[in-house]
């Protein structure tokens, strides 16, 4: 059986096919064709665990995980880094480290929480960082960030991550810091994907209710890695579909499946008052990966997933860098 065909009866993909063929139903149409793209390991699909809220969620994590055997490549938190103390952060990261799994910690300032009534009537514009000072504060947070060890951070914003990007070519940033894009800002198109790669993205999480053959057609233009939730939290629509997993990495390949979780209290930013709420859902997560684990074993689909403590992202197109500002006194007006 080839895994990576484009035939769906030679993929063991396709659930419950043979039964629906057995009565004489209409075969599936022409699936959209697999993506010959791989992580640099070699690997088709790594793991991610979001919503992984601090120290105390982490652990709660990382025992669940291994009680239920759910390899973790990559854990994200998205309250921000100034939610955390530098103590805090230590923390995640060395038991981050101590296992191989990549650490990526959400930029803080968010036009959702400061003054301005657009970040929160606008959807689209919420997460993003409104005016200089915001901008300037998410850069705060990443040299902070860095400079404590960790070398993922979550960008939802097209300026701050350009600005990043920016640093990390002038070694400003660590050279092997990488930038994940936000599911609160995902891009829905090729163009569109293709141009938060080029703004410095090192993954991208796209919408969950894209088709796989829209998940296609962006692999066509990009081979940045997709981020894509197999179980979406309520406020990004509630998506699940565990039954699709094997497809999105077919097509999508190289892909982080994210195991998010709806029906869950909101968390962002959390705190001690939420930490009961945060560190349940977060071993709920991890069951729901184990289910999603399951489906793709189920389907004979299960092989292909890259070495746990595999986090590069592999070459990457990139637009050329902007020349140095000029003097106020030389724009033009």
């Amino acid at each position: 059986m080839d895994p990576f065909s484009d035939d769906p009866a030679e993929t063991g993909r396709a659930p419950g096919e043979d039964a629906l063929r057995s009565l004489g139903l209409p075969g599936r149409a022409a699936p959209p064709p697999a993506s010959g793209l791989r992580f640099p390991d070699g690997g088709t699909w790594r793991t991610e665990l979001p919503s992984c809220e601090g120290p105390a969620v982490l652990a709660a994590v990382l025992e669940e995980s291994e009680r239920l055997e759910v390899p973790l490549h990559r854990i994200s938190q998205g309250s921000g880094v100034w939610m955390l103390t530098d103590a805090e952060i230590g923390e995640m990261v060395d038991a981050c480290d101590a296992r191989g799994i990549e650490l990526c910690l959400f930029l803080g300032p968010r036009g959702t929480w400061e003054p301005g009534a657009g970040g929160r009537s606008y959807n689209a514009s919420g997460p993003r960082a409104r005016g200089r000072d915001q901008l300037a504060q998410c850069v705060e947070d990443a040299e902070r960030a860095t400079g404590l060890g960790v070398r993922s951070l979550l960008v939802a914003d097209e300026g701050v991550l350009w600005t990043l990007h920016r640093l990390r070519e002038a070694g400003r940033l660590p050279a092997d810091t990488t930038f994940k894009v936000s599911a609160l800002v995902g891009p829905v198109n090729p163009a569109s994907f293709a141009v938060w790669e080029g703004l410095g993205a090192d993954s991208v999480n796209v919408p969950s209710d894209l088709t796989v053959a829209q998940l296609a057609e962006i692999r066509a233009v990009s081979a940045a890695p997709m981020d894509f939730y197999v179980e979406a939290p309520d406020d990004l629509g509630g998506f699940v579909r565990f039954y699709d997993a094997a497809e999105l990495i077919r097509c999508g390949a190289p892909l982080y499946l994210k195991f998010g979780l709806r029906n869950a209290p909101a968390l962002y930013p959390v705190g001690l008052h939420l930490l009961p709420a945060a560190v349940a859902s977060a071993r709920e997560r991890v069951r729901r990966g184990r289910l999603v684990l399951d489906t793709l074993a189920r389907l004979g689909a299960g092989e292909g997933m890259s070495p746990i403590g595999s986090r590069d992202p592999g070459p990457l197109r990139r637009f050329p860098s902007a020349p140095e500002a000029l003097p106020t006194s030389a724009v033009p007006r």
